[in-house]
């Protein structure tokens, strides 16, 4: 998801190597030593840079709701806060970016959402929530017709859609990252069109 060039930092790297233990190998069966020795530190070492794997897990599931959000108010902002066909396609593309280059960060919601403690699990929730509603204005404003169940439920089945990425495969065996990124954008477009008719 980041746009920056420059190598990421000591605390990113543990980020994303906690993130892909996680997802292979579940949060407790993985231990510190394990994500030091992943970005050539020992395990004690991380605690300069995090309590422990609690802290890892929390700022990772926090931070990904948290980024997506930014990224689509920034879209919204850069369209001068118009709803329009083409801020829908860039959340979309927005959120396939996720769905393609964070795979390991879905796969750890979906299993280890519930071990964050309840004030970082109530913050994930309330994050999504703004990025769901904010999806929803869009799409009513989009497609005035459309009632804002239908829509609530219409974004649902959208990010349902484009965060099966996970089982697709291992990324070698997709057809490319374009051909799978226009392919999930024209699906995501689709269901759309088809709540609106």
């Amino acid at each position: 998801m980041a746009t920056r060039t420059d190598a990421p930092t000591r605390r990113e790297q543990i980020l994303r190597e906690a993130a892909r233990l996680f997802a292979e190998r579940g949060f407790h069966g993985v231990g510190v030593d394990e994500i030091g020795a992943a970005v050539g530190i020992s395990g004690p070492g991380l605690y300069r840079h995090f309590p422990g794997k609690d802290a890892m897990l929390a700022e990772l599931l926090v931070g990904i709701s948290g980024r997506l959000l930014t990224g689509a108010k920034r879209r919204l902002e850069e369209a001068d806060g118009v709803p329009s066909e083409a801020v829908l396609d860039s959340l979309v593309e927005g959120h396939i970016d996720f769905a393609l280059d964070d795979r390991p960060l879905i796969t750890l919601h979906d299993r280890e959402l519930d071990r964050l403690r309840d004030s970082d699990r109530k913050l994930v929730r309330q994050l999504q929530r703004q990025y769901v509603e904010l999806w929803v204005d869009v799409l009513c404003a989009v497609h005035p017709g459309l009632a804002e169940p239908a829509a609530r439920s219409a974004v649902h089945s959208v990010f349902g859609l484009l965060n099966s990425t996970p089982h697709l495969g291992r990324p070698g065996s997709l057809p490319g990252r374009a051909a799978t990124a226009a392919l999930l954008h024209r699906m995501a477009r689709g269901a759309f069109a088809a709540a609106v008719e």
